[in-house]
C-alpha cells in the first residue's frame, strides 16, 4: 500500500487527503499542539473520531506554525467551527521544568524535538485562528482550557491570570473529557443555532455581561488577584461544585464580563465508553510523520480499561479533568481492542498495560447512587475510605485473567500507577499482579513518607506504604519472582520542609529503597498544591503551610531524596547540619553503604533506574 493509500485511513490532515475522501470542505477543524497519532490515548483524536461517526467531517492540523495564516489554511475554512487544544498537556508544563528552564524535549512530537507549539498554545493558536478566519467560531479545550478555565495562579508569570476564555477571546471553552459537550454542540450549531446563544451545556464555559441566576458566585479575578484569602475562598467554593450530579453553576466577574462555567458533564456509561474505544482508530502516527514519537512508542501496545481518579491527590489535576468518577469498559470492549491489537504488525505478544490514571480503579465506585448524588468529597480514599466506596477486587481479577488467556498474549504487563492502600481491599488483584503482571518493577507512588507532609498531600500515610512494602516482598519472595517497587517522590512539595525531608531519607534507608527519579513539584493550573503553593494557607482548614520556595531548600531536599549519590553528600550534610540532625549522618553517609540489601534486580535487558514503560507520568 503507498503513502497516499494509507493516508485515507487517517482523518484528513492537508486539502490532498479531503479530496481522496471527496470533500470540499469540513465541518469542523481540530487544531491541536500535538503531533496527530490516531490512538484513543491521545483526546483530539478520540474527539474528531467521534465526531466522525456522527456524520461529521473532520480534519486535524498538528502542531501548524501558529505564525503563517497560510498553514492554517491548509484545509480551508470550517462550516461550522474550530476545535482548539495545547495538546495533552499544559504548553508551559511542556516547555519549562520545575526551575523554570526550558525543557530541550518534547514526548509528543516526531523525535521528541522541542519548540513545535507556542507558549500559552490554547491562546497562541486561538489568536491565530481567528486572524486566519474572520468571524469563525472558536472552542478551546483540553487540559491546559480545562484548568485554566477560571481565574488561577500561574507559576510562569508568577502572578494570577484571568480565565483562557477571556485571555484567547474564544466564544466557548470546553471542559473535561469533552465528548458529550462537544458532540452536542456540533449537532446544534449544524441545526443553525448561533454558539453565541449556547449556554446550557454541561462542561462548558462561556463569558456573559450578567451572572445567571442559579450561579454561585465566587470572588472576582481582581479580588483573587489581590488577595490571597479570596483565592482560597474561591478555590474551595469552586472544588465543592465539582460534583456532575448535585454540582451549581459558578460565575467569576472580569472586569465588566462573566466568566459562567457550568456544572460538569455526566460521566459515559459504560456502553458510550465502549463506543467510543471501537471507533476506527489506527493506532499509528500519520504516515507524514518520518520521525518517532515518543508518547506514542510509549503507548503503542497499552490498553486503557478506565477513566477517572478517586483519589483526590492535592498536586495532581486528573481528578479535575477526568473526573472523581470511575468510568470502566466493558470486558468485552478491552478484549475486543486487544484483539485488534493482535493484528498490529509490529505485535510481538507483548501488551505494556492494561489500566488508566491508577490501574486498580477498574471497575470500582460509589455503591450508593443517592449518596453519590449529594456527594462533595473530592476524595474517597482521603482521610479515610468512603464507606459507599466499593472495592471489590472480582471484576479487575477476572479481567486481567481473561486477557491472559488471549491466544495472542504472551505477556501483560501493569505500568500505570497502583494505588496500594486500596491493595488490602484486593488480594485476588494484588496476588495476580505480583505473579503474572509485574515486569520486574512495580511503579507505586508514595510521594513522601512524611506523616505530616502526605496529610497536606491527601495520600496515605508511611505506616501504609511500609505495610505495602513487607507484603509486597514477602508475596514476591514467596513466589520465587524477583521483583522491586520502583517509588516516586515529590520534593518541596507545599508542606515539606528539611526536616520532614531528612525524615524520608531515613524512611528510604531503613527500608532499603533508593529513589532513582525525583520529581520537584511544579505549580500546575488548578491544582490544589498550587493553591496552597500561591496563598500559603489550605484552602478547607485555612492552615498555615510552609511553602519551599529558595533555589537552595529545593536543592537540598532533592539531595536528601537521592542520598545514596556520591555527589550529595555535600549537600545531605548541609541539609543534616541546617536542621540540627547531625546525628542521622552516619546512617546516610555512611563510607561502605553497598546497595541496599532487597531492593531486587532488574529483570534481564532492563537497565537499573528505568521507568517500565506506560504513560507519562502526571504532575
Amino acid at each position: 500500500m503507498n503513502t497516499t493509500e494509507k493516508n485515507k485511513d487517517f482523518l484528513p490532515t492537508c486539502r490532498a487527503e479531503m479530496e481522496q475522501r471527496g470533500w470540499d470542505q469540513l465541518d469542523v477543524l481540530f487544531v491541536t499542539g500535538d503531533a496527530y497519532i490516531d490512538h484513543p490515548a491521545f483526546g483530539t483524536p478520540l474527539l474528531a473520531r467521534l465526531l466522525e461517526s456522527e456524520g461529521f467531517r473532520v480534519g486535524i492540523l498538528g502542531q501548524p506554525d501558529w505564525r503563517s495564516p497560510e498553514a492554517l489554511k491548509a484545509m480551508g475554512r470550517p462550516r461550522l467551527f474550530a476545535a482548539i487544544s495545547s495538546g495533552a498537556m499544559d504548553s508551559m508544563v511542556s516547555h519549562y521544568t520545575a526551575a523554570r528552564k526550558v525543557r530541550r524535549n518534547d514526548a509528543y512530537t516526531p523525535g521528541g524535538a522541542a519548540g513545535k507549539r507556542p507558549n500559552r498554545a490554547t491562546i497562541a493558536y486561538t489568536a491565530a485562528i481567528k486572524g486566519a478566519f474572520k468571524g469563525l467560531p472558536t472552542v478551546i479545550g483540553g487540559i491546559e482550557a480545562s484548568l485554566r478555565r477560571l481565574a488561577h495562579y500561574d507559576y510562569w508569570d508568577d502572578a494570577v491570570r484571568r480565565s483562557v476564555l477571556i485571555d484567547s477571546k474564544a466564544d466557548l471553552l470546553v471542559f473535561g473529557m469533552a465528548e458529550t459537550a462537544l458532540l452536542d454542540l456540533s449537532r446544534r450549531l449544524a441545526a443553525g443555532e448561533e454558539i453565541g446563544n449556547v449556554h446550557d451545556l454541561p462542561g462548558t464555559a462561556f463569558v456573559a455581561r450578567s451572572a445567571p441566576g442559579d450561579a454561585l458566585s465566587l470572588p472576582s479575578f481582581e479580588e483573587v488577584a489581590e488577595a490571597p484569602e479570596a483565592y482560597n475562598q474561591a478555590f474551595r467554593l469552586a472544588a465543592e461544585q465539582a460534583s456532575p450530579f448535585c454540582g451549581k453553576p459558578l460565575a467569576q466577574a472580569h472586569g465588566q464580563r462573566w466568566v459562567v462555567v457550568n456544572r460538569p458533564s455526566a460521566p459515559l456509561s459504560e456502553t458510550q465508553l465502549d463506543r467510543v474505544y471501537a471507533l476506527p482508530f489506527q493506532r499509528l502516527p500519520h504516515p507524514g510523520y518520518h520521525e518517532p514519537i515518543p508518547a506514542f512508542e510509549q503507548i503503542k501496545f497499552s490498553v486503557t480499561s478506565h477513566r477517572g481518579c478517586f483519589g483526590g491527590c492535592a498536586f495532581c489535576a486528573i481528578t479535575h479533568h477526568q473526573g472523581k468518577t470511575i468510568q470502566s469498559r466493558s470486558p468485552g470492549s478491552i478484549q475486543a481492542e486487544v484483539d485488534r491489537l493482535s493484528r498490529h504488525p509490529e505485535f510481538r505478544g507483548t501488551i505494556s498495560d492494561v489500566g488508566g490514571p491508577t490501574a486498580n480503579m477498574y471497575g470500582l465506585g460509589c455503591g450508593d447512587r443517592e449518596a453519590q448524588a449529594a456527594c462533595r468529597r473530592g476524595s474517597c480514599l482521603f482521610p479515610s475510605t468512603c464507606r459507599h466506596l466499593r472495592t471489590s477486587d472480582r471484576r479487575a481479577a477476572r479481567l486481567l485473567r481473561d486477557l491472559r488467556r488471549h491466544p495472542a498474549v504472551k505477556h501483560l504487563f501493569i505500568a500505570s500507577g497502583i494505588r496500594y492502600d486500596l491493595l488490602p481491599h484486593q488480594p485476588d488483584y494484588f496476588e495476580d499482579l505480583l505473579r503474572h503482571h509485574v515486569g520486574g518493577l512495580l511503579k507505586v507512588a508514595p510521594e513522601s513518607s512524611s506523616e505530616r507532609v502526605t496529610r497536606i498531600m491527601r495520600k496515605p500515610g508511611p505506616q501504609m506504604f511500609a505495610r505495602f512494602l513487607k507484603d509486597f516482598r514477602d508475596r514476591s519472595m514467596a513466589l520465587g519472582r524477583r521483583q522491586a517497587v520502583v517509588p516516586y517522590f515529590i520534593s518541596a512539595h507545599p508542606g515539606c520542609a528539611l526536616e520532614d525531608m531528612v525524615e524520608v531519607a531515613l524512611f528510604l534507608r531503613r527500608h532499603r529503597l533508593r529513589v532513582e527519579q525525583v520529581q520537584e513539584f511544579t505549580p500546575t493550573p488548578g491544582s490544589l498544591a498550587t493553591c496552597i503553593y500561591h496563598t500559603g494557607r489550605d484552602p478547607f482548614t485555612g492552615e498555615a503551610v510552609h511553602v519551599p520556595r529558595q533555589a537552595k531548600e529545593k536543592r537540598l531536599q532533592k539531595a536528601l531524596l537521592l542520598w545514596h549519590l556520591p555527589e550529595n553528600r555535600r549537600d545531605v550534610d548541609e541539609a543534616l547540619r541546617l536542621c540540627g540532625r547531625e546525628d542521622a549522618r552516619a546512617e546516610l553517609l555512611a563510607e561502605k553503604e553497598g546497595r541496599p540489601p532487597g531492593r531486587g534486580t532488574p529483570p534481564p535487558g532492563r537497565p537499573a533506574g528505568r521507568r517500565p514503560k506506560g504513560r507519562p507520568r502526571r504532575n
